[in-house]
């Protein structure tokens, strides 16, 4: 716009609240990966998928057989410190290698996707998983992790792609069955802020079954949101975060009930349930204090995933609703606060966070991505 210099400049009548609040969504979502960020965060991700150790494994045993190294136990998923970081690395890198397939980060990734995605190890993967003796395996957050990867793959139109979402699908088919056999007998919900949490991992397992179009799963997912979360009121933002958080309990909620609600039935909901919504510092970003250490630097990821929720929450309501505003003003300042962290210099958060900060960067999860 032409601005005369001896006029000062005044806002146009025709930006009312509504459009301002318009403005703003579409200049705090709107993809923000070029090529330079993504080459950075894929570089994280390419320095630990085929980094063995250190290693947290979590190891359920039957008989001195089954003792072995993180590359035999699992042989697709064996680096970036544990199973659910390794999974949700090789789907950074899928994305990335989708959203950039003309860069060299990409034809590295795909190098070492083709090296850990093969049949062979992917069988061994589902052997493991299918042990009897591990039905609580990485549930629900490693799970929801592997689901998104096959999701991934499932949107990719490229041959490689196509291989390696064949060859998941007996190990995706066993994901599927633990969860279909573990939440009808779930009473309670998980409401914790770290890997135990259903209202996260149920997002993520809902995109992926609307994705392949896994009806059965959806409904099973809807049905638990239903039980769980339906009648919650007044959630308690001013306890969080615990100290070891990487996911907000009450904004992880907001997430995923967006996803099952209808606008004006979500729009009701969220009213009743986060009332506060922009009320005076009403969500200050986490502080983190030792970025070396593995759980404190969890609050680089509570930041993060902060973010992408709330962005999420503020795209699901009517474009005039009071809460957007501050729900987008505060993605940004949580994504600012978050993604100052994600760097190599301590393997506790570089093994981890860049899938995190791609998934808000790269607008995954929302309706439009």
């Amino acid at each position: 716009m032409f601005q005369h210099p001896d006029r000062p400049w005044r806002l146009p009548l025709f930006l009312t609240a509504t459009a301002l609040g318009f403005l703003l969504m579409c200049s705090s979502t709107q993809a923000r990966l070029d090529e330079e960020t993504a080459s950075r965060f894929a570089r994280l991700a390419l320095d630990c998928v085929e980094r063995e150790y250190p290693n947290l494994i979590h190891h359920v045993m039957a008989s001195d057989d089954e003792v072995g190294p993180p590359r035999k136990l699992t042989p697709s998923f064996y680096g970036c410190f544990d199973w659910h970081s390794a999974v949700h690395g090789h789907w950074l890198l899928v994305r990335l290698a989708r959203k950039f397939p003309e860069t060299e980060f990409a034809e590295e990734a795909m190098e070492r996707l083709g090296r850990n995605l093969t049949e062979k190890r992917l069988l061994a993967e589902a052997a493991y998983v299918a042990h009897p003796e591990r039905t609580g395996f990485e549930r629900p957050y490693g799970l929801a992790w592997l689901l998104q990867l096959v999701a991934e793959l499932e949107e990719w139109e490229n041959e490689k792609a196509d291989l390696w979402r064949q060859w998941l699908k007996p190990l995706e088919a066993i994901a599927v069955r633990r969860l279909h056999e573990w939440i009808p007998d779930l009473y309670y919900p998980i409401r914790g802020g770290e890997h135990d949490q259903t209202a996260f991992a149920f997002g993520l397992i809902r995109d992926y079954a609307v994705t392949v179009g896994d009806d059965s799963t959806v409904e099973l997912i809807d049905d638990a949101a239903r039980r769980f979360y339906i009648e919650d009121r007044d959630c308690p933002l001013n306890y969080e975060p615990s100290g070891h958080d990487f996911l907000s309990p009450c904004i992880a909620e907001a997430d995923f009930m967006r996803r099952v609600l209808e606008t004006s039935e979500f729009t009701d909901w969220l009213e009743a349930f986060l009332p506060g919504i922009g009320e005076e510092d009403w969500f200050p970003t986490g502080q983190v204090t030792d970025r070396a250490d593995g759980k404190l630097s969890h609050i680089d990821g509570l930041n993060i995933s902060r973010a992408w929720m709330l962005e999420g929450i503020a795209h699901a309501l009517p474009s005039d609703h009071q809460f957007r505003q501050p729900l987008l003003a505060s993605a940004e300042e949580h994504a600012r606060a978050g993604l100052a962290g994600v760097s190599d210099e301590h393997y506790a958060g570089s093994h981890w966070l860049a899938s995190f900060a791609v998934y808000l960067e790269s607008r995954r999860g929302l309706k439009d991505d």
